[in-house]
């Protein structure tokens, strides 16, 4: 689901296509559904947010932080759980989330649910040693994880 995607439900939005103002018999007359007197009852209301002159919440409040919109999000794995897996095996990026997310039981790559698509990559990092001959694909590496697949006789494919 994305923000893309979102509606309301079915039967809980009314239409928006009718005339107010027009009589009694119309259901909305007299004041058109804007009550009796006061300033929202006027052309020229204010506008959402407005607190009479008040300083405003979202200007009371401070503003703190900054999200980069180009930041990625890349899940990274030490190259020693890859012992986890059996000599020879062609390990992919879906076998080194299901045993990232087996060893890893808390955290933030665990709330976000590490199955799902919510990353832009996976990354072999050169911590700790490698025990086994394993052909790894991932989208990054390091050189010093490279090196040490390598040196087993392994291969480090970049998808």
């Amino acid at each position: 689901m994305n923000l893309s995607n979102l509606q309301p439900a079915e039967g809980s939005v009314h239409s928006d296509n009718f005339r107010r103002g027009r009589g009694h018999g119309s259901g909305n007359g007299k004041t058109a559904g804007k009550g009796h007197k006061g300033q929202k009852a006027r052309s020229g209301a204010p506008r959402i947010g407005f607190e009479g002159g008040q300083m405003p919440l979202y200007r009371r409040l401070p503003k703190r932080g900054f999200t980069n919109r180009n930041s990625k999000d890349i899940v990274a794995i030490d190259i020693e759980l890859l012992n986890r897996f059996d000599n020879d095996s062609v390990v992919d990026i879906e076998k080194l989330l299901t045993v990232k997310s087996e060893v890893q039981k808390k955290g933030p790559d665990r709330k976000k649910g590490l199955i799902g698509n919510e990353f832009d990559g996976v990354k072999i990092l050169g911590n700790g040693e490698l025990t086994k001959k394993l052909t790894v694909k991932a989208n990054a590496f390091s050189a010093s994880a490279v090196e040490k697949i390598e040196a087993l006789g392994g291969k480090a494919e970049v998808i």
